[in-house]
């Protein structure tokens, strides 16, 4: 149609030509650039849906992409999309030329098995996804052949959370190019009725806006958005699309009473959310890290945060602000009434607030809680009013008591279950998974703050989440002998604007109606609530959802217990954990669920043999990658391809590479400095790496290490090549002197090629690299292998390893150099510095946004380290310890421009006036 009506104004706009065939020319021209506009690199994406259907709450969401390879060589095609957090992947299949390739949910053990049988066949390629603030991305791709289609299809679920008085749906739009038939179509099922219905994209425009068709009655709701190839361009003459951004869905229920019961094929679900119930008065106590790494945009937007909180505490509220750093300071000795007067006062402190020091978390948290347990005790605050603690740090404790078991005991032991404790964890430096492993044990959540500029808004978002309890003390309770497998029934708090969920299944097939008695705490008094249905007619009256999705309340019920086994298993341990595993897995195969226990495996047979991939649930806290980034399939016909170009085409073409993810074997963790010069950086818990290598001129003295306390320090000088190279824009540079002094054992080592020198008081030794010494007195052992490496070992928490490395000594360019590994460095107190020494303490770093690079062998990616955002490289440097001459390759992400954005300053603070001083520039 849209073609004829193109056809009919060329005709109209130009009466002069006696001929048509003008116009039939230009028009095909037409439709070829339109045609054209759709081929990026050979791609065309003709169709792009995402279904999504909500019955009470619960989402069931299809996302299928149609793709058609244009070029006259087989392509790769990419399924990049970007789900919830909060949602599980239920399935995904690619359909190839007719031929579908289902998803097989496994459990993880069983699937890594089967992926790691076809990476060693060298068959597979993998997946990758990573985590945003709310989303996880899925991404695959497969190589097609020319003229080829495939099909991709994910499916995913979720229960909507309600926030603030609405459910909210997010779906991530972004096809990358423009699409002929792109379609988001929504349909909701509420059986309370729908109240109001509200649909907006981030980036949608004016024009845009009235794409969004949005409708709703009684039950029923409707959302679509079909914008054509037009619309979605960024400008009218652009062959760019607009559609990148969230589009979002928001809505709520009529509430005639305080709960809603559901029962569909022997399954119910509770929604509890009373409204218009007056608030408890609130005692606030905010615990606030101000440790030395809260330096810049932390404290900065914390302050900011906390000044508009200030503003949103009510006259009835008591609060208090107590901050730690080396030392722990409250605001005032006890929590104070929030009048005009003390609110003043509070923002005067605030706007004060500094950084000092180290992490005192658990003398922090630990007065919050004494300064709360007091107020009870004393009557200061009233007996009918709701408490919490609210905690944000960003780093790891590191004085007074740091051992995060023993705190969490003594946390636990004094809060004994009277309140909730949230923990904001800001940025990526600190330990996640404790600080989650807290609030849950007590009640509360955590939640990661990301270091951004809005993070302040972040902070005040989550207060207002919590602003308004109106419920405490919430337990809902179900005939005891008619019920089963009930999810969790009692809560804290009630906060305004949320819901309480609750399911179960019923096992008495003579159950004529199902009671539900809710009972709480208000503000004024105790309440209770009761909800009454029958059995047969509330299932009668649901089965017209059946439309939308029909066992929607067993999915809900395995869905959410599966959620809350997952948060328990966190917190338990031994036997305990290991029954909420099995229970947890068991449910997540039955009702084939992607979480945290399982992976979904897809296969493709080919030449009588499968390549398989794994997609996993990441875990926030935990690192977010599988072993392999790409997911890439050969498809090849035996008619277009023989067996022997297949071979040689998987081998050489650039596309046909799969780009490795691999992880640092073994026990080989460590922190070093070795070759031109290339630093590498362990990172345990993720059993990765992270390097950078420093430029610098020939004779530059760098620190490396430097504890002031133990009096431990360790320089090097750089040395470059016997002559520069006309043919380097950079000239390589090596370490030729090491310097290493204790000044607790008056001791001085200065190690070169040539020889190593011992210096302890006024006494001097001098030995060679032709020599074998083995050296032992009291805290110190040094051993010495002939022209290989040596150790020195200072006490049993100190050692070095040594590697001397000799190139032929006529050689026109190079010469002899050293390289440092320290092998064990835990003795070294929280002050240590230095180039190497600032990476002895806890670091974590995430990464996002892989892409390919300049190298198609390397990939790029967003590295997120110590608050800042990084552009890193997928790569490798060389381990010397075993094979001085070779190496080992150890994979590790490099960060460019002399580790900038990594280390702490820039390379040029660590550089010294010799190899023993102790004074950087």
């Amino acid at each position: 149609m849209e073609n004829h009506l193109l056809f009919c104004i060329l005709l109209a706009l130009i009466p002069a030509f006696e001929t048509s065939d003008f116009l039939i020319t230009q028009f095909r021209n037409i439709k070829k650039r339109s045609a054209d506009e759709l081929i990026v690199n050979g791609i065309e994406i003709y169709s792009m849906k995402i279904d999504s259907k909500v019955t009470s709450r619960f989402a069931h969401n299809v996302i299928t992409s149609r793709v058609a390879n244009r070029a006259n060589v087989s392509k790769e095609v990419f399924f990049d999309v970007e789900l919830p957090k909060t949602a599980f992947i239920t399935n995904f299949s690619m359909t190839i030329d007719g031929v579908t390739y289902p998803g097989n949910i496994k459990e993880k053990e069983v699937a890594k098995k089967q992926y790691e049988k076809a990476v060693s066949q060298g068959q597979t390629a993998g997946l990758v996804k990573a985590s945003g603030r709310k989303t996880e991305k899925f991404t695959v791709s497969v190589n097609i052949a020319a003229a080829s289609k495939v099909t991709f299809e994910l499916i995913y679920e979720e229960l909507l959370k309600r926030n603030f008085g609405k459910y909210e749906m997010l779906i991530k739009v972004k096809p990358k190019q423009l699409v002929s038939h792109f379609e988001i179509q929504v349909n909701i099922f509420e059986p309370q009725g729908i109240s109001e219905l509200e649909a907006q994209g981030t980036f949608i425009t004016n024009d845009l806006s009235q794409v969004i068709k949005k409708s709703f009655s009684g039950k029923k709701g409707h959302v679509s958005f079909k914008p054509t190839i037009d619309q979605q361009r960024t400008c009218s003459n652009c062959s760019t699309s607009l559609l990148d951004g969230d589009f979002t869905i928001k809505y709520d229920v009529k509430r005639d009473h305080p709960g809603d019961l559901q029962i569909v094929n022997g399954y119910f679900v509770h929604f509890f959310a009373p409204t218009n119930l007056p608030n408890f008065p609130k005692n606030v106590i905010f615990v606030i890290d101000i440790s030395g790494s809260m330096s810049g945009i932390g404290i900065q937007q914390t302050r900011e945060a906390l000044r508009k909180i200030l503003k949103d505490i009510k006259e009835d509220d008591h609060f208090n602000f107590i901050l730690f750093g080396s030392n722990v300071h409250v605001w005032k000795d006890t929590l104070v009434k929030a009048t005009a007067e003390n609110l003043k006062e509070a923002d005067d402190f605030v706007r004060a607030i500094e950084v000092e020091g180290m992490t005192n978390l658990h003398g922090g948290l630990m007065k919050g809680i004494e300064m709360l347990n007091t107020a009870f005790e004393t009557n200061s605050v009233p007996k009918r009013s709701a408490s919490i603690i609210i905690m944000l740090t960003d780093g790891h404790p590191n004085i007074d008591v740091s051992d995060p078991q023993q705190i969490q005991m003594n946390v636990k032991k004094s809060i004994q279950g009277r309140y909730p404790l949230y923990n904001l964890a800001f940025g990526y430096q600190n330990d996640y998974n404790f600080l989650e492993k807290m609030a849950l044990e007590n009640k509360g959540l955590a939640r990661r703050i990301y270091p951004d500029s809005d993070s302040s808004i972040q902070l005040e978002g989550f207060y207002d989440e919590v602003a308004n309890p109106m419920l405490t003390e919430v337990e809902l309770n179900y005939p005891e002998n008619a019920i089963s497998d009930l999810t969790q029934n009692n809560f804290k708090h009630y906060y305004d604007g949320t819901e309480i969920v609750v399911a179960g299944r019923i096992t008495d097939n003579d159950l004529n109606s199902l009671t539900a008695d809710v009972k709480a705490q208000g503000a004024l008094n105790d309440m209770t609530f009761t909800e009454q249905v029958d059995v047969e007619e509330t299932a009668k009256a649901l089965q017209e959802q059946e439309y939308i999705f029909g066992d929607y309340i067993e999915r809900l019920w395995a869905y959410l217990t599966i959620q809350q086994l997952l948060e328990k298993r966190i917190v338990a341990q031994g036997e305990e954990r290991e029954n909420l595993t099995a229970e947890a897995l068991e449910l997540s195969l039955k009702y084939k669920f992607v979480t945290p226990l399982t992976s979904m495996v897809v296969t493709k047979p080919e030449d009588n043999e499968d390549k398989a991939a794994i997609a996993d649930k990441p875990v926030e806290g935990t690192d977010s990658f599988t072993v392999v980034l790409n997911f890439i399939f050969l498809i090849s016909y035996p008619f277009l391809v023989t067996a022997e170009a297949r071979a040689v085409s998987s081998i050489q073409s650039p596309q046909m590479h799969p780009v490795l993810y691999s992880r640092i074997a073994g026990p080989s963790l460590y922190t070093s400095v070795d070759g031109d010069p290339h630093f590498i950086i362990s990172v345990p818990q993720k059993e990765d790496a992270i390097c950078f290598n420093i430029n610098e001129e020939t004779g530059t003295v760098l620190n490396l290490i430097n504890d002031p306390v133990t009096g431990i320090r360790v320089n090097g000088q750089i040395i470059g090549d016997k002559r520069v190279s006309s043919d380097a824009k950079i000239q390589k540079t090596y370490f030729g002197k090491l310097g290493i002094e204790n000044k607790q054992l008056e001791l001085k080592l200065e190690v070169t090629p040539e020889k190593i020198t011992f210096q302890t008081g006024r006494e001097k030794t001098v030995f060679t690299w032709l020599d074998t010494v083995t050296l032992r007195q009291e805290g110190l052992t040094v051993i010495i292998n002939r022209k290989k490496n040596m150790v020195l070992s200072m006490g049993d928490g100190v050692s070095f390893f040594i590697v001397l490395h000799q190139v032929w000594k006529k050689h026109p360019l190079h010469q002899d150099f050293l390289g440092l590994y320290t092998l064990d460095s835990h003795k070294l107190s929280e002050h240590t510095h230095g180039l190497l020494g600032q990476f002895f303490h806890h670091i974590d770093f995430d990464i996002l946004e892989i892409h390919p690079g300049s190298d198609p062998k390397k990939p790029d990616a967003t590295m997120i380290v110590k608050n800042n955002k990084l552009t890193v490289t997928r790569g490798s440097q060389k381990d010397y310890r075993k094979d001085p001459n070779h190496g080992i390759n150890i994979p590790c992400w490099f960060v460019h421009n002399n580790g900038t954005g990594l280390i702490d300053g820039v390379h040029t603070d660590y550089i010294v006036s010799s190899i023993f001083d102790t004074v950087t520039n």
